[in-house]
């Protein structure tokens, strides 16, 4: 076994990535199972919802601004000034808007789920359940999971709608740009499958965030201090696959969608 180790040095990472994907499998087929835990599917979207809602609102200010801002001064260089409007708009919903709010469900909600399940853990309360005859995965993970989805779903809608406000604001505030051309490129050269690819991107990162919250917290380090890391290790995992996923997806869409035309 030492000797297989030493010629495969991955093979703990290959391993820790199976059994991530595993549980991802076994979250899934949980989901349709009843009884469904619909109390604390609720608990956990309010939950989810007050911790992320405030600071999501006041991200997506700056950051829809510093987007506008910063693609008016160049579409004002290479004198495209009337596709400003499409240009930010269309950068926040499609690309911006998900991120931003992934970002937010895995640090502010990913770590509280990893800390609650990885704290039931050390205290052997999810090996009580299994003897039981409870699925820990059907009572705590899936309601976990499917408010993380949600939640993310509808964050993200108000963060596309705060951040197209506010780049709208300080396009004609502090640019000079006009709102009429702002709306007018806007209107031409966007469609309703950028709203979708939004929405379907957000429903994917919040599952994600969900999954590898839920597995580093049912797998954690022994003792407290063990949590604390998996903490970590569960939102540095949940940035890296973001991007990832963000990459392929946006690239799906680019690939399967045709660009509207003026």
């Amino acid at each position: 076994m030492s000797a297989s180790r030493a010629q495969f040095p991955g093979a703990g990472g290959l391993r820790q990535t199976g059994r991530l994907f595993a549980l991802g499998m076994d979250i899934v087929r949980a989901m349709p199972a009843r009884p469904f835990q619909i109390r604390e599917f609720i608990q956990q979207c309010w939950f989810i919802a007050s911790v992320t809602i405030l600071p999501t609102a006041l991200v997506s200010i700056p950051f829809g601004a510093v987007i506008a801002l910063q693609l008016g001064s160049l579409t004002r260089q290479i004198g495209a000034q009337s596709f400003t409007g499409a240009a930010s708009v269309l950068a926040i919903i499609q690309q911006a808007s998900p991120i931003v709010t992934a970002l937010l469900i895995a640090g502010a909600g990913g770590s509280a789920i990893c800390a609650d399940l990885g704290s039931r853990k050390i205290r052997d309360e999810i090996d009580a359940m299994e003897v039981l005859g409870v699925s820990p995965i059907q009572r705590l993970v899936v309601p976990r999971v499917l408010a993380a989805m949600l939640v993310a779903v509808l964050l993200n809608g108000m963060v596309s709608v705060v951040g197209v406000v506010g780049g709208y604001t300080f396009n004609v505030i502090m640019q000079d740009g006009t709102p009429g051309a702002y709306m007018a490129s806007f209107n031409a050269l966007a469609q309703l499958p950028d709203l979708w690819i939004s929405e379907l991107k957000a429903l994917i990162f919040g599952f994600l965030a969900g999954v590898v919250a839920a597995f580093r917290g049912l797998n954690p380090p022994p003792g407290p201090k063990g949590v604390g890391d998996a903490v970590n290790q569960s939102v540095v995992i949940t940035f890296l696959l973001l991007f990832a996923v963000n990459f392929i997806l946006t690239t799906l869409y680019m690939q399967l969608v045709p660009p509207k035309g003026m």
